[in-house]
């Protein structure tokens, strides 16, 4: 959902999985240094937020193109868990003192549904209606589109740039301090294996769209599309690299046929 925000803007961010680890990496040393889980959780969503910031700040003052800021948080990520996890050792919780605060998060149930899947479901509809409903949406539209025109029209790029990225990267720590409470571990630099699937799965659904456009709709038919391939080949005893391998000769098919058919409308 962050990656569509980012790429309907015009833009692309390569460190999603800088801010999935380091919301999980903040939230576990909160943890482990005794301090409460809501303070954890504020911690780790903070430092999904720092990451969003300072994307904003190379890309909006520093005039560096998203591509290659981005792209640097994400060295400058890894290196830092490295740094914290003495070259990247795992933290893992599974002792009884930690046992409650990861059920609370994972097992809790409301309406015959886990509290995860609630996250995503409000997620889902927070991020459709901030971007198909609302003005910073039309924003996002005309950034993606006309970025020239936005900035002639009034529109305060800068402001909306950076709101962009630090919204991709707080979604991105939410799906972080989630991921790390199902498996009750912090794994450094595992967020990286999700940023071909957030690329993809953006891509996967504007080709799927009607105008062509990135959307929430489309994202959530790129990540189904995604996950039946991914479990079809693990079914079939396909391993992980393999897997990813697959999923990108399906982004190259499906971003080949939507081009096709666009100049075959035109």
């Amino acid at each position: 959902l962050g990656m569509t925000i980012v790429i309907a803007a015009g833009g692309i961010d390569l460190s999603v999985g800088v801010s999935v680890d380091m919301s999980a990496l903040v939230f576990f040393s909160f943890l482990v240094a005794g301090f409460s889980p809501v303070l954890g959780l504020l911690g780790g969503l903070f430092a999904a937020f720092l990451v969003g910031s300072l994307n904003a700040f190379l890309i909006n003052k520093l005039q560096i193109n998203a591509f290659l800021a981005t792209l640097g948080v994400l060295f400058i990520g890894s290196s830092t868990q490295r740094l914290a996890t003495n070259g990247g050792t795992p933290i893992t919780l599974t002792t009884k003192e930690y046992a409650h605060i990861f059920s609370v998060i994972s097992d809790t149930m409301f309406l015959g549904l886990a509290l995860p899947i609630w996250i995503f479901i409000v997620s889902s509809l927070v991020v459709y209606i901030v971007l198909h409903k609302m003005v910073f949406g039309r924003y996002v539209a005309i950034l993606g589109a006309k970025p020239a025109v936005a900035l002639y029209s009034g529109v305060k790029v800068p402001r909306e740039l950076s709101k962009v990225f630090i919204y991709c990267s707080v979604l991105c720590g939410v799906a972080g301090i989630l991921l790390s409470s199902q498996v009750k571990s912090y794994i450094p630099l595992s967020g990286d294996a999700f940023l071909l699937d957030a690329i993809g799965a953006t891509f996967i659904g504007t080709a799927l769209s009607a105008d062509r456009r990135p959307s929430v709709t489309g994202t959530l038919l790129g990540v189904l599309l995604l996950a039946i391939m991914r479990n079809g080949l693990l079914l079939i005893g396909w391993n992980f690299f393999l897997q990813q391998v697959a999923i990108g000769v399906l982004i190259f098919v499906v971003l080949a046929l939507s081009f096709g058919l666009q100049k075959r409308e035109e």
